[in-house]
């Protein structure tokens, strides 16, 4: 019980963060996702189906909270932590440089996963300026975070903080 208090109030933090601070520290209009970092910090830990279920959640939270179109986030949140989750048995999860890796490719499949998802809701960005000056810039911001939180995550994990580790 105290873990999925500990992991509510994370990921309740990395959205209050993302709505008010984020836009503040941003680097040539580059955003990171904050909620994108324990949506793969978590998946890296428990797996797949962890992973998923906290993303798809998370994306929730980040819709309602960020005004976006409900379910973009929640679907490419949740994508994300699978794909973490699914290299948690397969790669040395204790790594900071494993953990950067693994949020650089979960935030680009994350962030090609919305985008085409806005067209279908009527949001038209070419496809250039989308992965030019959105995609890449903050999959790489938010993977330059990584080694500021993960060694933190990792150790919460070890000690039973955040459920088995």
């Amino acid at each position: 019980m105290r873990s999925l208090f500990f992991l509510g109030a994370l990921f309740g933090l990395a959205l209050l963060l993302q709505v008010t601070l984020a836009g503040m520290i941003s680097l040539w209009g580059a955003v990171p996702d904050l909620v994108l970092l324990p949506v793969v910090f978590h998946g890296l830990w428990r797996g797949s189906r962890e992973g998923a279920l906290w993303g798809f959640a998370a994306g929730l939270g980040k819709d309602f909270l960020c005004g976006h179109y409900l379910g973009l986030s929640a679907l490419s949140l949740s994508a994300a932590g699978y794909l973490a989750g699914w290299a948690e048995s397969r790669l040395y999860k204790e790594s900071t440089a494993v953990a950067l890796l693994t949020t650089l490719g979960c935030s680009l499949a994350s962030q090609l996963i919305y985008y085409p998802l806005l067209f279908f809701v009527g949001v038209k960005v070419p496809l250039v300026t989308a992965v030019v000056r959105v995609i890449l810039p903050t999959a790489v911001y938010s993977a330059a975070l990584v080694p500021l939180f993960y060694p933190l995550f990792s150790r919460l994990y070890q000690r039973g903080w955040m459920g088995s580790g």
